[in-house]
């Protein structure tokens, strides 16, 4: 039996993002116009191989810098909610590629609230699945400051719910900026055991 099931949504490439820095304090990252994707994420991107250093994301599983299986290769925001952070803060806008996004896609409704184990699965072929919300940190509210000063300081209240998801490869191909994807998602019931809120 299928255990995953095509949503119907459709969604598009607006941005297609490469961070090259190896300093982690710079997290911009550059639009480009196709990427090639292997097993270890978007060749030549920061973020990219089969393991990683675990971080603060995960300190309640495992000592920071133990080597765990990267499901964080990719980075990935919506229109729709930068517009609507952006709005929050009183502000213009908000770039991609000041979150040091991998992707930016566009047409998905409540993109970051998309479950774990959803296939995001593109018209080119490859097929990457979300792992989890990629909460708001500071990083991405210096860049801001940058460009609208005082106005960074806000960014982590109003992202929470709306900064995206980290995702991994699950098949490898070339995806284009422009290009289109289908949505499927995991059948999702509540879990009633063990703490019902983060600690």
């Amino acid at each position: 039996m299928a255990v995953l099931i095509n949503s119907g949504l459709r969604g598009a490439v607006d941005a297609l993002l490469i961070h090259r820095a190896n300093d982690n304090e710079d997290i911009t990252s550059v639009a480009v116009e196709s990427a090639s994707l292997s097993y270890a994420g978007i060749d030549g991107e920061s973020h990219s191989g089969l393991t990683r250093e675990s971080c603060v994301r995960v300190k309640g599983q495992y000592k920071e810098g133990t080597e765990i299986r990267n499901t964080r290769q990719l980075s990935i925001v919506s229109t729709e909610e930068l517009a609507e952070i952006a709005g929050l803060m009183d502000i213009a806008a908000i770039e991609p590629c000041w979150l040091g996004a991998s992707l930016c896609l566009s047409g998905i409704p409540d993109f970051t609230m998309l479950p774990p184990s959803t296939r995001l699965i593109f018209s080119g072929g490859v097929s990457l699945v979300i792992d989890m919300e990629n909460e708001p940190c500071e990083y991405p509210a210096r860049v801001i400051s940058q460009y609208y000063p005082d106005k960074g300081k806000y960014f982590v209240k109003h992202a929470l719910g709306r900064r995206g998801v980290t995702a991994w490869v699950e098949k490898t191909g070339t995806i284009e900026s422009g290009e289109s994807l289908s949505v499927h998602v995991p059948r999702v019931r509540p879990y009633r055991h063990g703490r019902q809120h983060a600690v």
